[in-house]
């Protein structure tokens, strides 16, 4: 029997003490035993010293395990490694070949789904179209696995030849295509889903959710937040921060925080969710009462809840001031205000850079560009303003070929889209009675005609909204009486009464 003991005595009069046995010769123990019995003995050792996570130790008795068979006490190991990395499984997938397990259709289907839980595309489609029949476990894998990498033409090509789909499979596809930008496809499969009898569940309806707020789409959310307390699925903390996220992003403060107050056992996530909220809101006082509450309520702060707080507060009071200076034609005051900000703010700076575009400043805006991009911090609408800087001052060289704006409104749990001048609707005749081209206010038009007198409207935009429409939609507010909730880019407008809860901060 194996003695940790015998290869590090320390002898005294009276006692001896053991020491742990080395990584090294544990290694060589575990790389050369004579029989099942003295591994389990091996093993046990490096239980009771806590070395069975060491990489090294861990490895090799995957390896020694796989040499004998024992197939299921490698991927027992495999599966409990905290740090796991790839090669593990490609040693235990070559002794499966070696000892002629690999053609076990349950032993294939766990190397794939092994592999597509990894990350590993190349190595699970190998070994997934080598497959003679492919299982549903095996088809799912593949399809999680190409959702991931953006490969949705293929997940979707296994997924529509599936004769069998269990919810799981469902919820690997819907995610997908939430996951990569394109809603309205989850949401169309979503209704597929329910249409095949297939009962959702709470993975299901996360991904609904994300996708209504992608669209902007209120109704289909409110609806979707019916048919989960219908159908009896908890709303549990993640699905209560999923319905705020979603309220929040199809603009509807009021949904959002009544189902905030009525998640049980509210954690600092549930928290953060609203505070965020209110600030992308531009509600800085609510967000900081919020705060306020949550710290009365014995939770402590995270990172992302001073972020929110940052955010609420660069908002209603920094922003402004750059913005004001910025509008003004005063960039050097701004650009040093901006510059003694304690952490890079893409907002500010976005701000700062529109007040470029406005005055013609070239030398600033690219400045400001260089940095953005430097620190990884910028999107396309910083592309952009760029380009209308060039634009603007008649710098083609420098002028940035940019994608069309689109504007977006639910109408009747229907969503349409609109581009810049695009007559493609069937009101565009009614559309364009009553609106210039700007892509917005093609939404918002549709909006007056296409809604209830009074209701409030609501417009997701891919870009900034640019001025014009800006001091336009605050008189559309006005005259109309209606409430309109704009969201862009960067933020929330609720424009009522001439007024933009971020007063002209855009």
């Amino acid at each position: 029997m194996f003695d940790p003991t015998v290869h590090h005595p320390t002898t005294t009069t009276t006692t001896t003490t053991h020491q742990s046995p080395t990584v090294d010769k544990l290694a060589f123990l575990v790389d050369k035993f004579k029989s099942i019995d003295h591994l389990l003995q091996v093993h046990a050792v490096l239980l009771r010293h806590g070395l069975h996570h060491h990489p090294v130790l861990n490895f090799n008795l995957q390896r020694a395990y796989s040499s004998i068979g024992r197939l299921d006490y490698s991927l027992a190991l495999f599966k409990h490694t905290h740090s796991q990395n790839i090669e593990p499984q490609k040693a235990l997938h070559s002794q499966t070949i070696r000892l002629e397990f690999d053609s076990d259709s349950y032993v294939r289907t766990g190397h794939v789904d092994v592999y597509a839980r990894r990350g590993d595309l190349a190595y699970a489609q190998q070994l997934f179209d080598t497959m003679p029949k492919k299982s549903l476990v095996s088809l799912t894998a593949m399809i999680t696995c190409y959702a991931k990498h953006g490969e949705l033409d293929k997940a979707r090509v296994l997924f529509e030849d599936m004769e069998d789909r269990d919810v799981v499979c469902w919820n690997a596809i819907i995610d997908g295509y939430a996951q990569n930008g394109m809603p309205n496809e989850a949401l169309l499969l979503f209704r597929q889903m329910l249409a095949a009898r297939v009962k959702p569940n709470e993975v299901t309806v996360l991904a609904a959710l994300s996708a209504c707020g992608q669209l902007g789409a209120l109704e289909s959310g409110r609806w979707l937040h019916s048919y989960i307390e219908n159908n009896r699925i908890d709303i549990n903390v993640h699905v209560g921060t999923a319905l705020v996220d979603m309220y929040s992003k199809c603009g509807s403060l009021e949904d959002a925080r009544l189902v905030f107050d009525r998640i049980k056992d509210q954690d600092v996530v549930a928290w953060n969710s609203m505070i965020v909220v209110y600030a992308m809101h531009g509600f800085s006082r609510d967000a900081l009462r919020l705060f306020h509450e949550m710290c009365a309520a014995g939770h402590h702060p995270s990172d992302i809840t001073f972020i929110g707080m940052l955010s609420a507060c660069s908002h209603a009071d920094y922003g402004c001031m750059v913005n004001l200076l910025g509008r003004a034609g005063h960039l050097k005051e701004a650009y040093f205000l901006v510059k003694g900000t304690t952490e890079p703010d893409p907002v500010l700076r976005g701000t700062l850079l529109g007040a470029c575009r406005l005055h013609g400043n070239i030398a600033l805006g690219e400045e400001i560009a260089e940095y953005l991009v430097g620190k990884n911090l910028a999107n396309s609408g910083t592309y952009i303003l760029l380009s209308d800087i060039y634009e603007a001052t008649g710098n083609w060289e420098g002028w940035v070929q940019k994608e069309p704006g689109c504007s977006s409104i639910e109408v009747n749990n229907m969503v349409h889209e609109f581009l810049a001048g695009d007559r493609r609707h069937p009101k565009s005749k009614e559309i364009y009675m009553t609106n210039p081209f700007h892509n917005e206010k093609l939404a918002i038009a549709l909006g007056l005609i296409g809604t209830q007198p009074g209701s409030t409207i609501k417009i997701v935009k891919n870009y900034r909204v640019c001025l014009d429409c800006h001091a336009v939609t605050k008189l559309i507010s006005k005259i109309t009486g209606r409430e309109i909730v704009m969201r862009d880019r960067n933020r929330f407008h609720h424009f009522v009464n001439v007024s933009c809860s971020y007063g002209d901060y855009r």
